[in-house]
């Protein structure tokens, strides 16, 4: 077995180099007098409504697209007032599924502005002039050679400039129409609600519509619970307003647990100075055997009765982490014991949402040496296709602004739900490391409930076994030996696993997730990801995410968003007889700022990842990418839907690899004789969002011939001035347990 190499060394930093386009149609569009006409009457009505209701001191503008659009094609110049942008005006996004003329639906972006009044009279009018200059100079219609033509001057108009006029032309190609978008169903109990945001304070807007607001309700400034009186109040008087709402009090997801009692104590050693876990879960029994391994807190109100049934999920789950091996033999991972910190803030029944946020929120804040929490908490209730639940949303911005990664368990459906049922929340954190459970023959379990999340984002993540029929998993609670199945018994496995990368190997938190994943996406078969699975099953053994085989160099890469671009060039890989003899995989993660707000649009940066060989093409150096990745590349146009499918755009996990086939092909030198790592970024909203933004990358090079290179890749990248070094087991084992010693001095 081979150790991972960790590569040190300078990343270089490129601003953006391409300069803003004009604005053209696509090859083959046309704009036409009727749908330019069509859009004016429509904002004209539009108008019309918000001069006769002025709640908001502004308009609630829906622009719905035709198809999922990328950010290029969003509304360039309609509803923009002076120098401000369409879309510094957006207050959210989601997804709707319309009937194509072929009668197949498909999958469309609808966009929520919040603007002025004047925005849209001046919208009205620009769209005015261009349908004029339609019907008088071009039959009617516009076309791409009409664009050129005008963007070339050889058009003019005493009342738009050129270059407007080609906006207009293009956002009216892509809108399909405006509108006002108002939520119809019923809400019927106590909900949390997320308004969305206009210039007027959410206080006093609320208190305008009869809605008492304290701040002890609040989550944010436009996120609140709210009683079902006072949600019918804001649907009959702004229905305009609410942006999306979920259920306060969800039902746990139930696991399969049994229990057997035993007639002795089992023992178990003292802790001495193990890392610390952090569990959020249910309530926890102190009288069982591992008790000095875990220091619990009940965070529910001193009026709130706990029965032995609300300690038995948290007790067992803290089992698994304290000594799942001691437990399970057949799932010894190599990990040792881990000491817990332990904090109930649930029964076994129904929990409150908006409860559960406020404890999370200080639960973290008050124990900042935490890196590694444990969440096996889920609701029986399915995500919603078109924005985060308020759990989740949480999560995300805890793990974005503080050092620490959540384990989360994927939830469980019970014998009677729906075969294909979505995972509840909190399983669709993105910056969350979501776990479902598989059975002993690694199929998904039986209780198993499925991703995508927001109809694209991949989760879960990762699966791990979590017990079935079978094969039940062994846990702990009070005095015997408890027997149990699910999802909330995988991630403990799994938090184990991220603990000992973290806290005992020294590893980021972005590459031991990295790591974790790239483990379990192995070389297997390339293709669309497993909405039951994720990327693949993780090795039972910490030893076999830890080290590589003799046929594979595998090392690890972090750094931090500069600029648009962050990049080498310099990676020396060892040839053969003027070939590359390798397959090869690599897997980024990074942990971006999420914006609940924006719904489907919900993660603000996106980082490209390219990895392959370096080539020279027309004076410009770049990457030949491992998926042929062709994003980024002048004169080469990919539609939104298609970068999401091939290249999981916007996703914040990017694994590309090759797929080992039976006749092994080499791969051409080109004349650098290197290979590069390359990163680019977008942000959704305000330019350079993500600087500053961590990520780490797990590269493996697999030698087709067997042949282990791994001491020539050494010295080629010292020669090279990278940092080279071993991940060995026991001198990080050795350097943990010093720094954990507690010095005493001589008086």
């Amino acid at each position: 077995m081979n150790n991972i190499l960790q590569l040190k060394g300078r990343f270089q930093h490129r601003k953006y180099q391409g300069k803003p386009s004009a604005a053209n149609l696509p090859v083959g569009a046309e704009v036409t007098e009727e749908k330019l006409e069509k859009l004016k009457k429509q904002l004209q009505k539009l108008l019309l409504y918000w001069e006769n209701d002025r709640t908001i001191e502004g308009a609630l503008v829906s622009v719905h697209y035709g198809r999922i659009i990328a950010k290029s094609n969003r509304l360039k110049i309609l509803l923009s007032t002076g120098s401000k942008s369409p879309n510094e005006s957006i207050r959210g996004v989601k997804f709707i599924w319309e009937p194509n003329e072929k009668g197949d639906k498909i999958q469309k972006h609808v966009f929520t502005h919040y603007v002025t009044l004047d925005a849209i009279k001046i919208a009205i009018e620009r769209l005015d002039i261009v349908l004029q200059a339609a019907r008088k100079d071009f039959h009617g219609r516009f076309t791409k050679e009409d664009t050129e033509f005008i963007n070339n001057g050889k058009y003019t108009c005493e009342e738009l400039a050129k270059s407007n006029i080609t906006k207009v032309i293009v956002d009216a190609y892509y809108v399909e129409s405006f509108q006002v978008d108002k939520v119809k169903e019923t809400i019927t109990e106590q909900s949390i609600v997320t308004i969305y945001k206009t210039s007027v304070d959410t206080m006093k807007l609320l208190e305008q519509l009869g809605i008492d607001m304290v701040n002890a309700k609040m989550i944010d400034n436009t996120t609140f619970r709210l009683q079902p009186y006072e949600i019918k109040m804001l649907q009959e008087k702004a229905p305009y307003l609410i942006a999306m709402s979920v259920s306060d009090f969800s039902k746990i997801t139930i696991d399969n647990i049994i229990k057997s009692e035993v007639e002795q104590e089992k023992q178990i050693p003292a802790p001495k100075n193990e890392p610390v876990i952090g569990v959020i879960d249910t309530q926890f029994d102190e009288s069982v055997y591992f008790r000095e391994w875990v220091t619990y807190k009940n965070m529910l109100s001193e009026d709130i009765q706990i029965n032995a049934e609300d300690r038995i999920h948290g007790t067992a789950v803290s089992s698994i982490i304290v000594d799942g091996p001691g437990l399970n033999k057949n799932l010894d991972d190599g990990c040792g014991r881990f000491r817990v910190r332990h904090f109930g803030v649930a029964t076994a029944g129904r929990f409150s949402s908006f409860s559960i946020l406020k404890m999370i929120r200080e639960i973290v804040n008050n124990n900042r040496d935490i890196k590694v929490w444990n969440l096996s908490l889920g609701s029986a209730l399915e995500i919603e296709p078109n924005f985060m639940s308020p759990e989740a949303a949480e999560l995300d911005r805890i793990q974005c602004e503080n050092d620490v990664i959540f384990i989360v368990a994927g939830t469980n459906k019970e014998k009677n739900d729906k075969a294909d049922m979505r995972i509840g929340a909190p399983a669709d954190s993105l910056n969350s490391l979501v776990v479902n459970a598989v059975d002993d023959e690694q199929n998904p379990a039986v209780y198993t409930r499925t991703g995508p999340v927001l109809s694209f984002f991949q989760k879960p993540d990762i699966s791990y076994y979590g017990g079935d029929e079978k094969h039940r998993m062994v846990a702990w609670c009070g005095s015997g030996i408890t027997y149990v199945s699910g999802t909330s018994f995988a991630a403990p496995w799994i938090a184990r696993k991220m603990a000992y990368l973290i806290n005992i190997m020294g590893l980021s938190r972005e590459v031991a997730k990295a790591l974790i994943i790239d483990s379990a996406a192995g070389w297997k078969q390339r293709g669309p990801l497993s909405n039951a699975i994720g990327y693949g099953v993780v090795p039972r053994k910490i030893q076999d995410i830890i080290h590589s085989p003799d046929d594979e160099i595998r090392f690890l890469m972090t750094g931090v968003i500069d600029e648009y671009e962050t990049f080498t060039y310099n990676i020396p890989v060892p040839q053969d007889k003027d070939t590359y003899p390798y397959y090869a995989r690599a897997t980024l993660v990074y942990f971006p700022k999420c914006v609940r707000d924006q719904g489907v649009d919900y993660t603000s940066t996106e980082m490209e990842l390219q990895f392959g060989r370096v080539k020279e093409k027309d004076g410009n150096i770049q990457i030949d990418s491992v998926d042929k990745n062709k994003q980024s590349q002048d004169g080469i146009a990919i539609y939104e839907e298609a970068a999401r499918k091939m290249y999981r755009k916007w996703d914040n996990v990017k694994c590309i690899s090759d797929t080992i086939k039976k006749k092994a092909v080499p791969r051409k030198v080109y004349e650098s004789g290197m290979w590069g790592l390359g990163i680019r970024t977008k942000e959704r909203l305000a330019p350079k969002t993500g600087r500053g933004l961590k990520f780490g990358v797990v590269v493996t090079l697999k030698e087709m011939k067997g042949v282990n290179r791994i001491d020539q890749f050494i010295k080629m990248c010292m020669v090279k001035g990278w940092l080279v070094n071993r991940l060995d087991v026991e001198k990080q084992f050795d350097v943990f347990h010093k720094a954990e010693e507690d010095v005493k001095f001589d008086e």
